[in-house]
């Protein structure tokens, strides 16, 4: 049993939001610059956050072009609205997932959007000023809901949840590979006493994995560059947040409503940090590049879909090593840019453009 169990007498909630909200924006030019902004244009930035994509999309689009933001968080609409007011009605703000896009865009008389951004990173803020224990390395409430209006939270999936289905949360979101020892020793440990903070549910986790722990590594660096190893409760951690807020399925709805949502040339533009969201971003863009689900036995196509995206660059664009090493988290950033066809089936840039492009961006 770990013994260094002791609740917290009272944790602090987070101050104001304007001034806690500190975020730095990954792959801020990259993305401007692929969005295409034109003053004419609408835009849509699904994860207003800090609100650095979202000033710079709107500098770019000015004088005329019009923007929508929306995030889960009430702190990140709040942090904003200072520059809602500031932009004459070129900006509008909603407290909303990015699945209510599409309702957002029709309560602001949008019928088709020029470009949908998305940046699915946690910030700076939710590590370190939300209070809702999103950090293993801070002592604060297991909540980790980006929205406080949903109701479960992670110390309620780590209170309520089997054995078994804790491991297979852990292993399906989070990819780690001690699930089956994590889960087991979690549910030891909350018949002794809760686990609600994050620094308690930390310690277990650290204490149920073998290897180095935490503050006893040895110095230098693996092959990617990054100080090892990785803190022992990253996935775990990773994994909850990703139950409790039902990221994944937003971002399914987010790729799947996109080419319904955007006008003919318009681009899209997400920036994904694992391999859960860029795959199912991958996934998704390239089933609307290829149309046709027809078995190639078959001597006409009879599903009736089309090709209604096109990727603009056929990998990812990582970061700069220049802004890896000013902004360190920024590594494990990818964005992949798609474009919305006109319905004859063309598009703004070729493929060879694009492929032209992969080579200068992922330099």
């Amino acid at each position: 049993m770990v013994s260094s169990y002791s609740r917290p007498a009272a944790v602090s909630g987070p101050p104001d939001a304007r001034s806690a909200y500190h975020h730095v924006s990954v792959l801020l030019e990259p993305m401007i610059r692929n969005m295409k902004p034109r003053s004419s244009g609408v835009y849509a930035d699904c994860t207003l956050g800090g609100g650095g994509h979202t000033r710079a999309l709107l500098a770019a689009c000015a004088p005329g072009g019009r923007l929508i933001a929306l995030d889960r968080d009430a702190a990140a609409i709040q942090n904003s609205r200072p520059l809602e007011a500031l932009s004459g009605g070129r900006l509008r703000l909603f407290h909303a997932p990015f699945s209510r896009l599409a309702d957002c865009m029709a309560e602001s008389g949008i019928d088709a959007l020029d470009g949908i951004m998305a940046d699915l990173g946690l910030s700076t803020f939710h590590l370190n000023g939300s209070g809702r224990g999103f950090s293993f390395e801070r002592d604060e409430p297991l909540d980790m809901r980006m929205d406080e209006r949903t109701a479960r939270t992670a110390a309620d999936i780590i209170r309520e949840t089997g054995e078994d289905d804790l491991a297979d949360l852990f292993r399906r979101y989070g990819e780690e590979r001690f699930s089956g020892r994590i889960a087991r020793r979690i549910v030891a440990e909350r018949r002794h006493h809760p686990v609600d903070t994050s620094r308690r549910l930390a310690e277990i986790i650290t204490s149920a994995v073998p290897g180095p722990k935490p503050g006893r590594e040895k110095k230098g660096r693996n092959h990617t560059g990054r100080k090892k190893p990785v803190h022992p409760a990253t996935r775990v951690f990773m994994a909850l947040r990703i139950a409790v807020n039902g990221e994944l399925d937003q971002v399914t709805r987010l790729m799947t409503d996109a080419p319904d949502l955007l006008a003919p040339g318009g681009r899209l533009c997400v920036i994904s940090f694992h391999s859960l969201e860029d795959r199912i971003i991958k996934q998704r863009m390239a089933a609307e590049e290829k149309g046709c689900t027809c078995p190639p036995r078959l001597p006409g196509c009879v599903c009736g879909k089309k090709t209604r995206l096109r990727r603009v660059f056929r990998k990812s664009i990582p970061p700069s090593p220049e802004e890896v090493a000013a902004n360190p988290p920024s590594r494990s950033a990818r964005m992949r840019v798609a474009e919305r066809l006109f319905p004859d089936g063309a598009g703004e840039t070729d493929i060879k453009a694009g492929e032209t492009d992969i080579k200068e961006e992922c330099a």
